[in-house]
């Protein structure tokens, strides 16, 4: 039935929506008996696809958005970690737990906890807890988002402003601005992929408050993208070529998507626990409606 399902997301009319819906039903219902293996991979295919999507961008635009997004995306991180500070400290979250929910909802989930749990020296299952709270969250915000941006009668690079600042990882941004549309897909990925530049400079500065000698990577595959939009701007003439490498990324993260939410067991939600998932939560409402406030007050353009 897995397998089956995973080939059924390669096919072009499988949308990203219904391959979560496939992958949370089968993970909740049957199990997944591959946890780990598929978490692996759909980090993997994840970036390998966001640099895929680079060719279907282009580099003075890419570049334009990512200067106008660096302000903003710091000002969200720097408000993100001290609500969550607070929320840890009311909800008496277990330090560790607390900074590495908070790092992950202020700059991009699952890759900014990895880089931040070596740094605070985090036990695997403070890490693991924060990762179950943060995946739970992604989850519902890929279903709730488009929709919600309907509601609130959102542009598409209104949408992809707001996907990108108040989804957690990258792969459920990216999935959220792709069924709202082209340019929130655009939007949403270059600015999302400016808040994830902030992930070393955070955990440097992490480090030198802790004193701690733990190491945080660099995602590569922020280079990559860039480096994927430079030759297709640079090669023009190649567009039949950069088309398709940009088709296939967007059906690779339907796929990704499936990955994900197959992840999403009864045994990660009980893990999660309700400390948390409470912060978790908390924190994720009150960074959703303030940038969806200044996004469409035109705070935020």
């Amino acid at each position: 039935m897995f397998w089956l399902l995973l080939l059924g997301c390669c096919w072009p009319t499988v949308s990203a929506p219904m391959a979560l819906a496939a992958g949370i039903t089968f993970g909740m219902v049957i199990g997944n008996p591959w946890g780990a293996t598929t978490s692996t991979w759909s980090r993997r295919l994840l970036q390998a696809s966001v640099v895929g999507l680079g060719f279907g961008m282009n580099l003075p635009e890419l570049l334009k958005t990512g200067r106008d997004a660096f302000l903003y995306t710091a000002l969200s991180i720097s408000f993100t970690m001290f609500a969550g500070y607070l929320l840890g400290r009311i909800f008496k979250t277990p330090r560790r737990t607390a900074t590495l929910i908070s790092f992950g909802t202020a700059i991009c989930g699952g890759s900014a906890i990895a880089a931040m749990a070596p740094v605070i020296k985090a036990e695997p299952e403070e890490t693991g807890v924060a990762l179950a709270t943060v995946f739970t969250l992604n989850s519902i915000a890929l279903l709730l988002f488009p929709p919600m941006g309907h509601l609130l009668a959102m542009g598409q690079r209104q949408f992809g402003l707001w996907s990108a600042l108040a989804i957690h990882d990258t792969s459920s941004v990216v999935g959220a601005a792709a069924a709202y549309g082209g340019l929130a897909l655009a939007i949403g990925t270059t600015v999302k992929l400016t808040r994830a530049l902030w992930i070393m400079p955070s955990a440097l500065l992490a480090a030198w408050v802790t004193k701690s000698e733990g190491k945080a990577k660099f995602p590569m595959f922020i280079l990559g993208f860039v480096l994927a939009a430079t030759i297709k701007t640079v090669l023009p003439h190649l567009s039949l070529l950069w088309d398709l490498l940009n088709s296939v990324a967007r059906q690779s993260l339907v796929v990704t998507l499936f990955l994900i939410g197959s992840g999403l067991t009864r045994e990660v939600l009980r893990k999660t626990g309700i400390k948390p998932l409470a912060q978790g939560i908390s924190l994720w409402i009150i960074v959703s409606i303030t940038s969806a406030v200044a996004i469409m007050l035109g705070w935020i353009n």
